[in-house]
């Protein structure tokens, strides 16, 4: 067993990053359009040496323009972020823009003033493109498992193999034993001896996150595993894993059905056998 294991470690992948894995122009492109509008028309603050002036301006045209004020230093409206104001009181920093001279107050705390009176910023949306292009590095984590998810996918299809994609387990009643352990799955796959309920992710990195899914499995596996007719299979890969061996290593012995990219062959050689059903 611990040969196998060791062997399991061996075989996990340095990385599933394909180029399109480090930036989701798409959203980013979605994102600028949704304000794009509010951003042109703080464009007019740009090169203006009087700025409390010019606000004034925009913000009797039209006060809403300023709501899009958090994002050029990079703070969005639904992470309610906070700042110690003038006064010491700690207030969120969308509370600067209802006021034009707590817009001013804003703009000239955060260095923004500079760089619109020294035109080191030409256009608000191109700059705006820039900052979510890096917020966007954020969700490279969690594009880190949607590529374990298509790859997984591609295998499955390369093999003829049918499955289901996120599966709601209220499809499955029969399986009393979870409660609100987990209620949906990455795949399905059924075939003429028994269903198997598939869990997919990747780690780049450590953290405990990985401890936590690995125990988190452990305790669901035998809970659907006691059933004949219903089999719970874990698909993981990445190099974090060298951070959390020991957790994965206890899973190991207690999952039957945990593979990694590597050896996922046998699962299909498995599934092959018991002729995967159409849904």
């Amino acid at each position: 067993m611990q040969k196998q294991f060791d062997d399991f470690l061996n075989e996990l992948s340095e990385t599933n990053a394909t180029l399109d894995y480090y930036t989701d122009f798409d959203k980013i492109i979605t994102n600028v359009n949704k304000i794009s509008l509010k951003l042109n028309q703080l464009n007019y603050l740009i090169g203006k040496d009087d700025l409390k002036t010019a606000i004034s301006e925009v913000f009797n045209e039209n006060p809403k323009a300023f709501e899009v004020l958090g994002i050029l230093i990079a703070v969005r409206k639904k992470d309610k972020k906070k700042t110690i104001d003038l006064n010491g009181d700690v207030v969120l920093v969308q509370s600067y823009f209802n006021d034009a001279n707590k817009v001013f107050e804003f703009i000239e705390e955060t260095g923004l003033g500079g760089v619109f009176r020294n035109k080191n910023i030409t256009n608000l949306v191109d700059y705006v493109f820039g900052v979510e292009v890096g917020l966007d590095s954020n969700a490279r984590k969690n594009r880190g498992g949607s590529n374990m998810e298509k790859a997984v996918s591609k295998i499955f299809q390369k093999h003829n193999i049918f499955h289901k994609k996120e599966v709601y387990l209220t499809d499955y009643p029969e399986i009393l034993s979870l409660g609100g352990d987990l209620k949906r799955v990455d795949f399905i796959i059924k075939t003429s001896v028994k269903t198997y309920l598939i869990e997919v992710n990747y780690y780049n990195g450590g953290g405990s996150k990985l401890n936590e899914t690995a125990r988190s499995y452990s305790d669901l596996a035998p809970k659907i595993n006691q059933y004949d007719n219903f089999e719970f299979v874990w698909i993981t890969d990445g190099r974090g894993w060298f951070s959390a061996k020991n957790k994965l290593q206890e899973a190991f012995n207690i999952i039957p059905s945990l593979y990694n990219l590597t050896s996922l062959d046998a699962f299909i050689k498995k599934v092959k056998e018991e002729n995967p059903e159409v849904f």
